[in-house]
């Protein structure tokens, strides 16, 4: 195994997402490696997560689960990588494992859903749409805070749900991917501060911050280097709000690439949103317009497909470096 075979099928791999995504009739069929984590996950929660023990008993059996929970995803990849890599052609198999756990196709779809709900059924349609990717009160969102979920959310999860999946299968192959998507959904189930999961889903939480620093960091650079392809008024911007808002966000990672998002289209974004009815205060990113527009959807979209490609291009000067290095 070489370092060049798994850069080449991680390229590979987001090719295939790229253009097949995960196909709904498998979905159908056997779910989706996601699913699969949720389910061991729930079946943790439900056996180790007992309100009647202490805080510190429910803590550290929430570390308990999510070593284990860490543990199985792992293993079984690097029991498929370590197979697959030994027989004839089978970099093209892992590629298709790998591509499974990357999600841009369905990023993409779901925001592009969202404008064109709004261009086609107005503001209760977009509210419908943007709601499959979003935890805030839809219901109380205009057209403008319509438009504005859907482009946070895209900035946000493109950071979790491509680059960090991308950063950690360069650095481990599939089982880092795997580890990832395993702490990462983790994370999205159990890493919230209510009476029942703040014991047991705090260090979820805490690695997920952890492991998706990298990733956050290296997306909103790729969102500021793609913002110099409109212009340098953009890419100043989108720096410039990086510098001064990113550290204010509630999560410690998520204001990287919504800031840098928000300079570059000349937007404020995140701010004071609604989440079951109680008002969390988050911090402004960027300084610009507060009505953002379905146009605004669709840059951001041109944006971010940039940067996709300004990854894969980097990708793709990792792997000639390489091997000019290797000689």
């Amino acid at each position: 195994m070489t370092i060049e075979v798994l850069q080449g099928c991680l390229l590979l791999a987001l090719g295939i997402e790229a253009v097949a995504g995960y196909p709904p009739s498998l979905y159908r069929t056997i779910g989706h490696p996601v699913t699969w984590i949720g389910a061991l996950i729930t079946w943790l929660e439900t056996h180790l997560n007992r309100l009647e023990y202490s805080a510190l008993a429910r803590k550290a059996l929430g570390v308990a689960a999510l070593v284990i929970l860490i543990a199985v995803p792992t293993l079984i990849a690097w029991a498929l990588q370590t197979m697959l890599l030994r027989v004839p052609y089978g970099s093209i198999p892992l590629a298709i494992l790998a591509s499974s756990l990357v999600a841009s196709r369905s990023l993409y779809t779901h925001v592009r859903d969202v404008a064109q709900a709004l261009k086609t059924g107005g503001l209760e349609a977009g509210r419908i749409a943007v709601a499959r990717i979003v935890g805030r009160d839809t219901a109380v969102l205009d057209e403008a805070g319509v438009a504005r979920a859907a482009i946070e959310s895209l900035a946000e999860n493109a950071s979790d749900g491509i680059v960090a999946p991308v950063v950690w299968f360069l650095v481990l192959g599939l089982p880092g991917m795997a580890a990832y998507k395993a702490i990462n959904t983790a994370d999205s189930m159990i890493g919230h501060r209510t009476p029942r999961y703040e014991a047991f889903g705090w260090a979820a939480a805490r690695l997920d911050d952890l492991v998706n620093l990298p990733a956050s960091r290296l997306t909103g650079i790729l969102v500021v280097f793609a913002a110099a392809f409109t212009s340098t008024q953009a890419r100043d911007a989108a720096l410039l709000a990086i510098e001064r808002d990113a550290k204010h966000h509630r999560s410690p990672n998520a204001g990287w690439p919504e800031s840098a998002m928000a300079g570059a289209l000349d937007l404020k974004l995140a701010g004071p949103r609604s989440y079951q009815g109680a008002m969390v205060d988050d911090a402004y990113m960027g300084d610009g317009r507060r009505e953002a527009t379905v146009a605004d959807i669709d840059r951001a979209l041109a944006l971010a497909l940039t940067a996709w490609a300004l990854m894969c291009a980097t990708i793709v000067v990792l792997i000639t470096f390489v091997a000019f290095a290797r000689g």
